[in-house]
């Protein structure tokens, strides 16, 4: 049995990872840690000199992440990141101190299968075609922008392609911020932040003649759950670091 603890317990996300560990028959949640409420740890450190962790489910915010991780793997807990928003050279960061104390670190900037299928598909697509953007959708409390899935895909396609702009024109931003943030490759990232989505992204490639779109929606955040359970099965039975959800399915 997998002896899980939930950061952000009793965040949103945090609800449907409490509840998906305790109707899983190969897991058992022996912590909830959210710095509110009655019933719960307030920190990571708390937990830990209490119960025997073997994984920890990080759903917190961008301001924690990074203190949170360096904590786990310096103290031997294994660590599943669903919390986006952490910096590439922090990124690297965790990859080294996951590697150096041989403690498994798996961060994946989406949980759903669906969604990770269309970032592998905007990277098969990426071959074929020279211009790419990305809009990504979430409800208006989300609160790092660009998503974690819209970097992690730009990343994807730029594997496949190193310049999504070839034969752009030369562009005037009458208003700061117009055409996003440009990612890699050259790909245009534009955020939507409105009270009624969870999370949507579509990737939109175009050529001489065609518009080719790939578009994922989350309706309920229960979709996570399925990724989020797998990912904790994975660093619990294997050691080592890992970037995405698309690399242990």
């Amino acid at each position: 049995m997998i002896k899980v603890a939930v950061c952000g317990a009793l965040g949103k996300m945090g609800t449907e990872v409490c509840n998906a560990v305790e109707n899983c028959n190969e897991a058992e949640l022996i912590a909830k840690i959210d710095i509110a409420g009655e019933d719960t740890y307030k920190s990571i450190e708390e937990a830990h000199k209490s119960v025997n962790i073997d994984v920890l489910v990080d759903f917190t915010q961008p301001a924690s992440i990074f203190e949170n991780a360096k904590y786990c793997l310096n103290n031997g807990i294994r660590i599943v990141i669903g919390t986006t928003g952490l910096k590439d050279s922090e990124i690297e960061y965790l990859k080294n101190l996951s590697e150096e104390k041989n403690v498994s670190c798996l961060i994946a900037p989406n949980f759903s299968t669906g969604a990770v299928l269309m970032m592998m598909f905007a990277k098969q697509a990426s071959k074929y075609f020279d211009n790419a953007e990305i809009i990504e959708l979430h409800h208006n409390q989300k609160k790092d922008a660009p998503s974690g899935t819209a970097i992690k895909t730009a990343l994807l396609m730029s594997e496949a392609n190193d310049n999504f702009a070839k034969g752009n024109c030369p562009e005037t931003e009458t208003i700061h911020g117009a055409r996003g943030g440009t990612s890699y490759a050259g790909i245009h990232i534009h955020s939507v932040r409105m009270p009624g989505y969870i999370a949507s992204q579509e990737v939109i490639f175009g050529s001489s003649g065609q518009i080719f779109t790939i578009r994922h929606d989350s309706m309920d955040r229960k979709c996570y759950m399925q990724g989020v359970l797998l990912a904790v099965k994975h660093v619990f039975e294997h050691n080592g670091f890992i970037y995405g959800l698309e690399n242990i399915m």
